[in-house]
């Protein structure tokens, strides 16, 4: 018999949630029956008809009048599941306080409970009620086993991302964290977890600290050499210390390759490549590693190493990176294609660069295909249909016109048609009239076209709308240089280049520039010999050879163009200082 059919199916849902929160009420509620007595519910009519509104109130939307009565009833009855729905109720109402009311008396009933201690601890988070969450995490932590709390500390700075005030949250985590930085099995965690919001709060010094603690305390663990890893940088040498003592011994791959990647951003690629070099002899399935190989191979002209790494990359990626219909090609692969495309072309394989090109089933790369098979169109003298390719590229966002019109000019720039792409950009700017990228272009064009006086205009207009914006003091610095004119306001403008972007190796070239203007050759050789080592380049092995020509010193001036020519045989500053320096003998 359907005793409920004199209602409608709404009304029906809605007793059916009234009849659930019971459910979930019945075992604090129902009494302990003796094997000859009936289990009935201590339920009441005046409980049950105050579910009932509470449900019929949420889901009506009134989640304030729902919470009222839920929590109400939570109260009177004493049961954990209504102070749940009680503090998700008033969480849906998005009123924190009446949540972390809710929370709290669900905490003050249930002592003893990891749901609502959880629940509490995750809403004063929330609220950034840091100074009260000390009692609550240690409850949190006293309930769980020891790998779990390991877990839950390492996670802790997560937790904290958007406090505001990070030196607090460092100070109330360090005191409920008290027992477990004693503690051998999850010291160097919650070491390492302390260290993290030292150095989210600025005290790098403090980090340290803790990061020499918590090695102490557990050498085999991970987490106090990842701490040292974000530590790392030239005025720390003691973070690189400890990370090397860890590594000495058999660190994973994926901590060895974090280590790589900080020596790729502090630009010791020497370091980095014989890191990776370790990692793929030791993990040689580890796929990742055999593309930093590559890539630095590439980098370093070792076109036949790379070519080889990058091919055992793409065997080793695994099956989740790989291009699967509907699926995105992974990031690892892309770039692996790309590479390649770039060896097949240095090595004169344009039919094969084309089909590494091809291979790339990546819409977010659109662009940057078609402008590589451009590259090789006007390679072979096919410059319209290279710009068409260009052009036919589908515009999915707003900026991708812009996009297009910046590789049309590095297109034509790169073919030396600099006219054209000089008035490409003229176009382009009236309708851009504040990119600063598109501005740079045209100031560089501006110079190639022979007008150095429109060249310095434009790259002064984008110094005083982007100040930061460190390629036009390089570039204007530079430029006066290579005139060997005003020296002194070219040496400022290369100083803030660096110090806008330092130890980069390009603006070092141009320092050390004026500094052979300036009649200091022995210096300039110094910054061209280190920016050299740093960054292999073409123009910096041309600066290099000029220095070394006109010391005298003319055999290692032809060693070191040779070197340049090898990176780059069409680079216009070596061809051109080669040529004007040797015709003179």
């Amino acid at each position: 018999m359907d005793y409920y059919g004199f209602m409608s199916r709404p009304l029906r849902q809605l007793f059916a949630l009234a009849l659930l929160a019971l459910g979930a009420a019945h075992s604090t509620f129902a009494a302990s029956p003796t094997a000859n007595e009936p289990n009935n519910s201590g339920l009441d009519r005046d409980l049950f008809y105050e579910l009932l509104v509470g449900e019929l109130s949420a889901q009506a939307g009134d989640n304030s009048a729902a919470y009222a009565l839920l929590l109400d009833a939570a109260r009177k009855s004493n049961a954990p599941r209504l102070y749940q729905r009680a503090v998700e109720l008033a969480l849906g109402a998005r009123s924190g306080e009446s949540a972390l009311d809710a929370a709290r008396a669900w905490n003050n009933a249930f002592p003893a409970s990891p749901e609502a201690n959880r629940y509490l601890l995750q809403i004063l988070i929330g609220m950034n009620r840091i100074a009260d969450i000390q009692e609550p995490l240690k409850r949190h932590l006293s309930h769980l086993s020891a790998p779990e709390r390991t877990m839950v500390i390492n996670l802790l700075p997560r937790y904290f991302a958007r406090a505001t005030d990070k030196n607090l949250v460092a100070t109330v985590v360090e005191q409920a964290l008290a027992n477990e930085l004693k503690d051998h099995t999850t010291g160097a965690a919650a070491w390492s977890t302390v260290g993290l919001l030292r150095l989210q709060a600025g005290d790098s010094g403090g980090a340290m600290e803790a990061s020499r603690r918590a090695a102490a305390l557990n050498t085999k663990a991970e987490e106090p050499a990842y701490l040292a890893l974000g530590l790392m940088g030239p005025k720390n040498p003691a973070a690189e210390t400890l990370v090397l003592k860890y590594l000495a011994g058999r660190a994973s791959p994926e901590l060895r390759m974090t280590y790589v990647r900080n020596l790729l951003d502090l630009q010791r690629n020497g370091d980095a490549y014989a890191q990776a070099q370790i990692v793929t002899r030791d993990w040689p399935d580890f796929a990742e590693g055999w593309l930093v190989q590559g890539s630095l191979e590439l980098q370093n002209q070792k076109l036949a190493q790379s070519e080889t790494s990058l091919k055992t990359y793409l065997a080793r990626a695994s099956t989740t990176d790989t291009a699967a219909p509907g699926v995105e090609m992974g990031r690892g692969i892309v770039q692996a294609y790309f590479l390649l495309a770039q060896i097949a072309e240095q090595t004169q394989r344009l039919e094969q660069a084309q089909t590494y090109l091809q291979r790339i089933d990546s819409p977010k790369d659109a662009l940057r295909v078609a402008s590589r098979q451009a590259a090789i169109l006007a390679r072979q003298g096919k410059l319209d249909q290279a710009r068409a390719v260009i052009r036919k590229v589908p515009e999915l966002q707003v900026e991708d016109e812009r996009a297009k019109i910046s590789a049309e000019v590095q297109l034509l720039r790169e073919n030396r048609q600099y006219l054209p792409a000089y008035q490409l950009l003229v176009d382009a700017l009236a309708r851009y009239p504040q990119d600063s990228e598109l501005l740079y272009d045209q100031a560089m064009l501006a110079e190639k076209v022979g007008n150095s006086a429109e060249m310095e205009r434009l790259l002064r207009q984008l110094i005083e709308i982007k100040p930061d914006f460190h390629h036009a003091y390089n570039a204007l610095g530079f430029s006066l240089a290579e005139r060997n004119i005003r020296l002194g306001e070219a040496r400022t403008l290369i100083a803030k280049a660096l110090e806008l972007a330092p130890n980069d190796p390009f603006i070092v070239d141009s320092m050390a520039w004026v500094e052979f203007r300036s009649g200091n050759a022995t210096e300039a050789l110094k910054l061209l010999q280190g920016a050299f080592e740093s960054r292999p380049d073409a123009e910096i092995a041309a600066h290099m050879g000029e220095v070394l020509w006109t010391t005298g010193q003319r055999e290692q001036a032809l060693a070191i163009w040779k070197k340049g020519a090898e990176l780059n045989p069409d680079n216009e500053t070596l061809l051109e200082t080669t040529e004007r320096l040797q015709s003179k003998q």
